[in-house]
């Protein structure tokens, strides 16, 4: 209990499911309560089987490949700046993108399980063990859902105009996201001792 405790804090930190709430408003206002219910279900489902993959096969597939850390959080991180962009300049309400593929990329992958969550579960496996690591990564994704559901109360009290505005303003903060993603991986790269 005591590991799984310990595996939980990084990984609900790496989640940061607080922080991505105002990006998944950006990203479903407008849709019906049924189909944000299905992004979110997809969402997570995507996220823990990402998750659980990399566990068991992490390490295994990024040394075959000679992939590293970094490379994944420069993807991501252009991954993520792409869709930022497209927000920004989108001058109308048409849907950045497909309903049944945005639970699975940009919420599930990278926004929910990303760069930084694999690296923590690359690190707390060393340290804690798979299954307090296994355990920890679901039961941070699986809360990542329930604050994605409570968005409605959020959208109710800042009314329509407040969510456009915050869907601007959220979108610059992906796309800050997206840039200290690239940077990180950068420096990951350049500096692996540092890691």
């Amino acid at each position: 209990m005591n590991n799984f405790l310990l595996a939980l804090i990084p990984v609900f930190v790496a989640v940061d499911a607080i922080g991505v709430l105002p990006i998944f408003v950006s990203l479903t206002e407008g849709l019906k309560r049924k189909d944000k219910r299905k992004i979110i279900f997809n969402s997570m489902v995507t996220a823990i089987c990402f998750a659980v993959a990399f566990v068991f096969l992490g390490k295994a597939v990024l040394k075959i490949l000679g992939i590293t850390v970094g490379d994944f959080m420069i993807a991501g991180g252009f991954v993520l700046f792409c869709i930022a962009i497209k927000d920004i300049l989108n001058p109308g309400k048409q849907r950045r993108i497909p309903t049944k593929e945005l639970g699975a990329v940009p919420l599930g992958i990278p926004l929910i399980v990303g760069p930084a969550v694999l690296t923590t579960t690359l690190i707390i496996i060393a340290e804690y063990g798979i299954a307090a690591t296994l355990v920890s990564v679901v039961v941070n994704v699986v809360l990542a859902g329930l604050i994605f559901s409570s968005s409605g109360i959020l959208i109710k009290l800042l009314g329509e105009n407040g969510t456009r505005a915050l869907s601007k303003i959220t979108s610059l903060l992906l796309a800050a996201i997206a840039v200290m993603m690239i940077r990180k991986g950068v420096v990951n790269i350049i500096t692996p001792a540092l890691y």
